[in-house]
């Protein structure tokens, strides 16, 4: 290697993310390659590691979503390990190495995808158990996601044959509030809100929503000549009917429509709030 030739962090990662490699190894293997990242790929090939290097540019849209808290509660984890195909999503030891992944997490309370992938399963990193799995199956495998939720409590759910998994934050962790988060965290999955209420949606989701509306309400021949003002209230309407039917506190609960999810909350602590929530979906 030559003596000028720098390896930054970020050259390793990126090809990490090609290839599935080991911190180490793509380290290595850009010294080596004098920082070359194709001649790095191919070193890497030559180590053993072709199917990984020759799997990056494909697509993986399947895989399992493991959704778990900690033992205190106050914690909660989402990860995705993707693969190609359904039917290595579906394999019981697929499934058991994402869970062991999981373990790690919780284990070394992670707070982000990197500190994941150089935690350790097993006496190695899951960078390295990930790409093992990738010569064992011959598919390409990535851990494509991972959240993470820190509130009072946290209740989790996991949707559809590790499909789908739901974090959601409260200022409680009372046993009969905790029960309540998890009814919440399937009403998350099944409606998919876009925020917990209506003063937590975003600036951005506002003003495309009320554009929409507004040019929606303009294109009515009955509202043709009407004043901006009549038609700024029209699109106010429009808009809390929106939040009614998006955030999560507004919704009509999804176990009994008569109330909504406020409602439903207020009944079981009326001091109690959602603090944040996390919803993964693969696809």
């Amino acid at each position: 290697m030559s003596t000028a030739t720098t390896i930054t962090a970020a050259d390793i990662n990126k090809l990490r993310q090609s290839t599935g490699a080991g911190m180490m190894d793509c380290r290595k293997a850009l010294m080596e390659s004098d920082g070359d990242f194709e001649k790095a790929i191919d070193y890497l090939r030559k180590k053993g590691q072709k199917v990984a290097a020759l799997r990056s540019d494909r697509e993986a849209k399947e895989g399992v979503i493991i959704a778990r808290t900690t033992q205190d509660n106050k914690s909660g984890l989402i990860i995705t390990l993707a693969c190609e195909t359904d039917f290595v999503a579906k394999n019981s030891d697929f499934v058991a190495f994402a869970q062991s992944i999981m373990d790690a997490a919780i284990k070394d309370n992670v707070g982000s995808l990197e500190a994941l992938l150089n935690t350790e399963v097993a006496g190695a990193s899951v960078a390295d158990k990930i790409n093992d799995q990738v010569a064992k199956i011959g598919e390409k495998i990535q851990l494509a996601r991972f959240e993470r939720v820190d509130a009072e409590g946290v209740a989790a759910y996991i949707h559809g044959a590790y499909r789908m998994g739901v974090l959601v934050g409260l200022s409680s962790n009372n046993p009969e509030v905790l029960e309540a988060g998890k009814n919440l965290a399937m009403q998350i999955a099944a409606m998919n809100p876009v925020a917990i209420d209506a003063d937590s949606v975003s600036p951005e989701t506002v003003a495309r929503e009320k554009a929409i509306v507004t040019e929606q309400i303009k294109n009515d021949p009955k509202m043709a000549g009407k004043p901006d003002e009549m038609i700024d209230k029209i699109a106010m309407g429009k808009l809390n009917a929106f939040f009614k039917e998006n955030t999560l506190l507004g919704q009509a609960y999804v176990k009994d429509a008569a109330k909504t999810v406020g409602d439903y909350l207020k009944s079981v602590d009326n001091q109690v709030r959602v603090t944040e929530f996390k919803r993964v979906q693969l696809g």
